[in-house]
């Protein structure tokens, strides 16, 4: 008996492997398209930049190597102060608004009790627009003359105001466009983690007396608190990356007031054709984010042990 065991276990192990190789050259297949992809679009873009960064090229003659040339090109240009300070603000407005107002509307709709389904998709409505198309919507919004903003302040005899031709409101102008445009991307994210948080935690807190103030400081954030350090880690990448906004609003204007990186980078290269320097913006910005990454990642991850 224990040798037809053995036998018949020999037998069946040839046939194990085979499925075994198959599935796993299945799933190598799909994760060798990815890192195709990784590669082409991310990683030799990348990598290309660095290099760029430290050459002069117009990508039609041969390109020669000036070492830190272009870094110091960029750094004594006069617009490169006022593009990282605004950079930095938007970063910081963009917090404000939003990283937390997506946090609050996905507590609002998690307490609803009707219509769930409908404002969830008017949340998210705005994300399904091509990013163009709603910087386009607000700037018409934003027009000193028939500009829906405007008519809503004259409605309440409020003076009207510049929205994008002042220094005083065009770069929070922006920062209200981008969180309109990613308002629903945030705010479903945050739904679902607050959906994974058992029901008896809010019970017992309501039967302590908590109100819905106190059932989301002593409950909700604890419970998200992952979620909330990821999501922030993501809107301060993205929002120091920021470009269509000023792009096609503002077009860094008035005075330099929303000039950003990632748009005096675009203007080095495509306005004025100097790739090099576009590049050693890019890198630059990709270090600084770098930095910030490991030394945040570093803190949250002392802070959980």
């Amino acid at each position: 008996m224990t040798t037809m065991t053995v036998k018949g276990s020999r037998h069946r192990t040839p046939g194990r492997f085979r499925r075994g190789v198959r599935r796993n050259l299945t799933a190598y297949g799909f994760l060798c398209g990815a890192l195709i992809c990784f590669a082409f679009f991310s990683w030799y873009p990348m990598v290309r930049e660095i290099l760029l960064s430290f050459q002069q090229t117009n990508f039609v003659d041969e390109p020669t190597w000036v070492g830190l040339e272009n870094f110091g090109t960029v750094i004594d240009d006069a617009a490169f102060a006022d593009a990282w300070i605004n950079t930095a603000a938007f970063t910081g407005l963009a917090l404000v608004f939003g990283y937390f107002v997506p946090f609050a509307a996905a507590i609002v709709l998690n307490e609803l009790r009707h219509a769930k389904a409908y404002l969830r998709f008017v949340v998210y409505l705005p994300v399904m627009l091509p990013p163009a198309v709603g910087v386009l919507l607000f700037k018409w919004f934003y027009d000193p003359g028939p500009g829906l903003f405007n008519q809503i302040l004259d409605l309440v005899n409020i003076p009207a105001l510049s929205w994008l031709d002042s220094t005083d409101t065009a770069l929070l102008s922006l920062v209200i466009v981008s969180t309109w445009m990613n308002l629903g991307t945030g705010t479903l994210i945050y739904l679902a983690a607050l959906q994974s948080i058992p029901g008896e935690l809010y019970e017992a807190a309501e039967l302590d007396g908590a109100g819905l103030f106190k059932r989301v400081w002593h409950v909700t954030i604890p419970q998200t608190k992952l979620i909330l350090m990821v999501m922030l880690l993501l809107q301060i990448v993205a929002t120091m990356q920021v470009f269509i906004e000023p792009y096609l609003l503002t077009g860094g204007g008035p005075e330099n007031a929303t000039l950003t990186i990632a748009y005096l980078m675009y203007q080095y290269a495509f306005n004025f054709g100097d790739f090099g320097a576009g590049g050693a913006l890019g890198l630059m910005l990709m270090l600084v984010l770098m930095v910030f990454s490991a030394f945040y990642l570093r803190i949250s991850r002392d802070n959980q042990s």
